[in-house]
């Protein structure tokens, strides 16, 4: 079978450091950071042990309508706004709704619905619960709120693999895209679980970093003084296409996704195999799916969670996958903007690598003031030129359960 081209034509997001994708990509190159304070009553009420998060950076009420937040869980609210704009980005292509896709990711989906809905069951009785709540509480229910919208009737497809969603989501297009099951898709991830039961979770399993009394520095990978990840919120979408489709009907091109690959460890349910054996098969296989030589990869968009323990087992698997020659391949790890946007971190990741590609500009790794010595990375730590020239990049995504997701782009040309 004939590999296919298939390249990125629209961009869309809300996150912690933007309610745009423009608006994250400007304030990812300033070195912003989305992490702040909470202010919501729970968090005293409950005496929730962390007190910040990096919470979107435009609330999902000031963007749609009063209807559509009455009938939609945050996390498909997120997922509505960042379809719009992608979609609109790509120039709101005319397609065969049985060409067009949807395959979208979450990690926890409607937790705020779910939780809310048991609240009001016990306190009130059960004629009090709404009955949208099963619509809005089902991981699916962001899949199906942009396939609606956008007129999908090729498929609204559902990841849910932790952290790892929504890149597999990506890969998941790839494929779809070259077994002809489409000629668009619309993929991406979201997620809304800014929650008092989330965040008490994540502190218990001590996943959170501890420092309520700054939180713009809270997220700090490969530092030596990094202490947990900041839970962050939002969505990103990318509308991804066969170049033969994009260039029939004259959109402009950001980058070509030239693969993706999904493994598991199959080692623990919380903590990343050490070794990063399958972490190191999932990256040589996105890259070599279409050809590609490893040799290529130029920039990498690391997983880097701020963890203790994740670091540096990614650190393990891509020194398995580039050897020496990794000391020579800039780094950098965007979660310490954004924050940790579980199901959608991969898709807004990808973006920034779909950027890093169109612009030839690397984003900053902020907060990394005392570099581990045992991760010694090239870690890009302000604005660094990419260069010219042909150029492959790859975004990590790992997630809880061993869930493995890559995804590799190229710069585009004709």
């Amino acid at each position: 079978m004939t590999t296919k081209r298939i390249v990125i034509t629209g961009i869309g997001a809300t996150s912690p450091i933007g309610g745009t994708a423009t608006e994250s990509w400007a304030n990812l190159l300033a070195g912003a950071s989305g992490a702040r304070r909470l202010e919501q009553p729970w968090v005293e009420e409950l005496s929730i042990p962390i007190t910040f998060a990096a919470q979107a950076a435009v609330p999902a009420v000031d963007i749609l309508t009063r209807q559509e937040t009455k009938r939609l869980d945050p996390s498909s609210q997120f997922a509505l706004i960042a379809a719009r704009e992608a979609w609109a980005d790509a120039g709101t292509p005319d397609v065969d709704p049985e060409r067009l896709l949807v395959d979208w990711a979450t990690g926890i989906g409607g937790v705020w619905t779910l939780i809310d809905a048991w609240d009001t069951l016990r306190e009130k009785g059960p004629r009090r619960v709404l009955p949208m709540t099963v619509p809005m509480l089902m991981p699916n229910g962001p899949a199906a709120a942009v396939g609606m919208d956008l007129g999908a009737r090729g498929g609204e497809r559902t990841v849910v693999s932790a952290c790892a969603s929504s890149t597999e989501s990506i890969a998941n297009a790839y494929d779809h895209l070259q077994a002809g099951l489409a000629d668009i898709v619309v993929a991406g991830g979201s997620e809304a679980a800014i929650h008092p039961l989330p965040i008490a979770s994540f502190a218990a399993m001590q996943a959170l970093s501890k420092r309520n009394d700054d939180p713009a520095a809270a997220s700090r990978p490969y530092d030596v003084d990094r202490d947990g990840f900041v839970l962050g919120e939002g969505a990103a979408a990318l509308v991804v296409e066969t170049l033969e489709h994009a260039q029939a009907r004259g959109a402009r091109i950001y980058a070509e996704l030239v693969g993706g690959a999904v493994t598991s460890d199959a080692y623990h349910i919380t903590a990343p195999d050490p070794e990063g054996s399958a972490a190191a098969r999932a990256m040589r296989a996105a890259v070599e799916t279409s050809g590609a030589s490893l040799e290529e990869v130029s920039h990498i968009n690391a997983h880097a969670t701020s963890t203790p323990v994740g670091d540096i087992a990614e650190y393990n698997a891509l020194r398995r996958v580039f050897g020496d020659r990794l000391d020579g391949i800039p780094v950098t790890a965007t979660k310490a903007s954004t924050g940790h946007l579980l199901g959608g971190a991969g898709a807004i990741e990808a973006l920034f690598v779909v950027k890093t590609l169109h612009e030839r500009m690397i984003p900053p790794t902020i907060n990394l003031d005392n570099p581990d010595p045992e991760i010694p990375l090239d870690v890009v730590t302000s604005p660094r030129e990419l260069g010219e020239g042909d150029h492959i990049a790859i975004s990590n995504s790992f997630g809880f359960g061993g869930h493995n997701a890559v995804a590799a782009f190229r710069t585009f040309s004709d």
